[in-house]
């Protein structure tokens, strides 16, 4: 299996390489684990106006998650049957990965807005398209969301098309604003942070692991297997977890069920994110949502476990790149990644001006 390829074999796409011959995106199933999450809430939210923006414009619009995926689209009479054709319909996945250079998949890499003009576009079936696109960027948080594109046929380009597609992603970042209510955001990939109701917590590293293990045990966890889960065999009394539960509760009221401890809230979490991106194959979504190593002080077995795991499937995705630009980007904001460095050796010419300077790191 090749970089360009799916790991997850359920979502029925295989081929996913970047030549030109690929005439529409992947139609991947959409799931309805979280119907009224906060991301779906708002999008909900600012429907009308999103809507207006379109019609008015002409254009087809559309909302990824933050993998690429579509979530929700709409398209112009002089739009529809095209978009229906190359599949910029729910389900449509966008990224780079899947379909070549597209607007969706340049912002999805780089969390920036971008414009892809018709013959910078690489699937041929939307040469005549231009699109632009924008991240959904939690302005509390800083967790990132998903893509917001507009589409429109070359003849009706706009340089103001850009701005448009942003006005759209202010507006769905208005109404996250509007819908948080007890939502908990955990990110701990690099530095840690914990964010509740719109307020950063101030936290004790323990306090983050106990967090951690709650959301990875969704379905909860016995004051003793969340002992065993967060100090192993040492020597630390269950009154000191009671205690630690104990401020907790105070800081998130009404979130933590006890006995069978439990996480009552919405939860938002990077590493679950990225996780996920991981299982479905998709790199730009998961190494965009890597911004260090998860929870590098902890000591806790269960944490650890999680984080070896992911790490080592991560390694395994990273030696499994033919793309030098990727790995190349990678280690640009992962200097720490020696797999990716070690990759990088691998696949570079020994006349190549970076091999020489990578051949220290080994």
């Amino acid at each position: 299996m090749n970089n360009m390829e799916k790991i997850n074999p359920d979502l029925q796409t295989t081929h996913l390489v970047n030549q030109v011959d690929v005439t529409a995106a992947p139609l991947l199933r959409l799931t309805n684990e979280e119907p009224f999450s906060l991301f779906k809430r708002s999008i909900h939210h600012s429907y009308d106006e999103l809507l207006r923006i379109a019609h008015d414009s002409d254009m087809a619009i559309g909302l990824t998650d933050h993998q690429g995926t579509l979530l929700w689209t709409w398209s112009s009479r002089t739009m529809l049957s095209s978009a229906e054709q190359v599949h910029f319909v729910e389900g449509g996945h966008w990224s780079t990965q899947a379909v070549g250079k597209n607007a969706i998949g340049m912002a999805l890499n780089s969390h920036r807005s971008s414009c892809v003009h018709s013959h910078e576009n690489q699937m041929n079936s939307v040469r005549d398209w231009v699109c632009y696109a924008a991240p959904i960027i939690d302005p509390t948080s800083n967790q990132f969301h998903g893509v917001i594109n507009l589409s429109t046929k070359y003849k009706k380009h706009t340089p103001l098309g850009v701005l448009a597609v942003e006005r759209c992603a202010d507006l769905v970042r208005q109404s996250l604003l509007i819908e948080q209510k007890n939502i908990l955001y955990i990110s701990a990939l690099g530095t840690p942070k914990v964010v509740f109701n719109r307020t950063p917590l101030v936290l004790t590293h323990r306090q983050i692991e106990i967090l951690c293990i709650l959301a990875l045990r969704p379905n909860g966890i016995s004051l003793d297997e969340l002992h065993y889960a967060l100090y192993g065999d040492r020597d630390v009394s269950v009154k000191t977890l009671k205690a630690e539960l104990s401020q907790l509760r105070n800081l998130l009221p009404n979130c933590i069920d006890s006995r069978i401890y439990k996480l009552t809230c919405e939860v938002e979490c990077d590493f679950l994110k990225a996780e996920h991106s991981l299982n479905a194959g998709f790199l730009a979504s998961t190494f965009s949502l890597y911004k260090g190593s998860f929870l590098v002080k902890t000591e806790s077995p269960f944490l650890c476990a999680w984080r070896e795991s992911f790490d080592a499937r991560l390694s395994h995705l990273i030696y499994q790149l033919q793309d030098i630009d990727q790995l190349l980007k990678i280690i640009g904001y992962l200097p720490e990644r020696s797999d990716a460095v070690l990759r990088l050796f691998e696949l570079l010419p020994q006349d190549s001006i970076y091999h020489e300077r990578f051949s220290k790191f080994i």
